[in-house]
């Protein structure tokens, strides 16, 4: 049985995603931000860093506890534990990572650097830095959006940790993005919406 750390955050939603579209049995520790929870001993002595998601699978690879508190680590881990989500297939492996290094990295990079400025210099942040942050997250889906018009998800014909991660991702910026002109990204998001394991994980920890 695995163990998810987490709370409503867009992290701790995409691993439980993985671990209900894996099929693998786990429990749901909530952390409760709000209350400062992550902050609390007991969670510091398995996630220093007082971060969500962690895990904890007690039979992981050797048959030996294993702690893990990087989500993309995780939904990497996950996604080889059953191979549901991960491909064996050498060629199919690595453009899966490479599209899941794409979202987690070239994609949510400009959003992260809007929130670290805001807390740093203060809200508003002006118009046009505002405008320049969104535009590079969303230029990133021109290629998203011609990958998603030759296969129905991310990396190829099945689901993967790719398709997880851009939706979890592409739904924290929505708002940013240019919905008319990404006529497959569209599709593909709307029918990610629709599979049964989505709701389920994305409603785990409640709402946020």
């Amino acid at each position: 049985m695995i163990e998810l750390f987490g709370d409503a955050t867009g992290n701790c939603i995409r691993v439980a995603i993985a671990l209900e579209e894996a099929g693998l049995p786990y429990r749901v520790r909530k952390i409760d931000l709000n209350k400062g929870e992550q902050r609390s001993r007991e969670y510091l002595r398995l996630c220093p860093s007082g971060r969500v998601p962690t895990i904890i699978d007690d039979q992981g690879p050797r048959g030996e506890r294993l702690v893990l508190t990087q989500s993309n680590a995780i939904l990497v881990y996950l996604g080889e534990k059953n191979g549901r989500l991960l491909p064996k297939d050498e060629y199919l492996r690595a453009k899966t990572l490479e599209w899941l290094l794409l979202f987690v990295t070239d994609v949510i990079a400009p959003s992260h650097q809007r929130f670290h400025l805001q807390r740093a210099l203060g809200p508003p942040l002006s118009a046009d830095v505002t405008r320049e942050l969104n535009r590079r997250s969303a230029l990133m889906y021109r290629q998203v959006d011609e990958e998603l018009r030759r296969s129905p998800f991310i990396a190829g014909d099945k689901l993967s940790i790719a398709d997880i991660a851009g939706h979890t991702i592409s739904a924290a910026i929505r708002a940013h993005l240019p919905w008319k002109s990404l006529t497959h990204v569209r599709t593909w998001f709307e029918a990610l919406e629709q599979r049964t394991a989505f709701q389920r994980g994305a409603e785990v920890f409640g709402n946020p």
